[in-house]
């Protein structure tokens, strides 16, 4: 997986206990340039106030449980379906951790440099009528 220069990998739905509670990170990763851990949550909805609650939770957590003497405050990135820029101010205003919210967008398209190595839907449907007649 691949994010950018510097990130390191190191899982999803990765588990952190607070309490009696276990609670699961979306993608965790750690920045070896900015030497800090980023929380990458995902979310198939639109931007909603409480998953700003809920990712300074996650933020906290790995800062007392994960965060090592040398390195800095833990990141986190929301992703969202959508995000009204307005809600996402007034949620974000008040909390001192570094959060950042943004879309993401899905395509119904493979890119050119994909579609040479992947089976057409057409090959895809084919193969499983065939299994599906022998």
């Amino acid at each position: 997986m691949e994010l950018g220069a510097g990130f390191a990998y190191m899982g999803k739905q990765v588990p952190i206990r607070v309490g009696e509670r276990d609670f699961f990170l979306d993608l965790l990763f750690y920045h070896t340039r900015l030497h800090c851990h980023v929380i990458i949550e995902l979310k198939i909805t639109d931007f909603e106030p409480e998953h700003a609650g809920k990712l300074n939770f996650y933020i906290k957590a790995v800062d007392e449980q994960l965060r090592q003497p040398g390195d800095e405050p833990t990141i986190g990135i929301l992703l969202c379906k959508n995000k009204d820029s307005l809600v996402a101010e007034y949620a974000l205003s008040d909390i001192n951790k570094p959060i950042g919210v943004s879309e993401y967008q899905l395509t119904q398209s493979l890119p050119d440099s994909l579609k040479s190595n992947l089976p057409s839907i057409e090959e895809i449907e084919a193969e499983l009528f065939s299994d599906l007649n022998k």
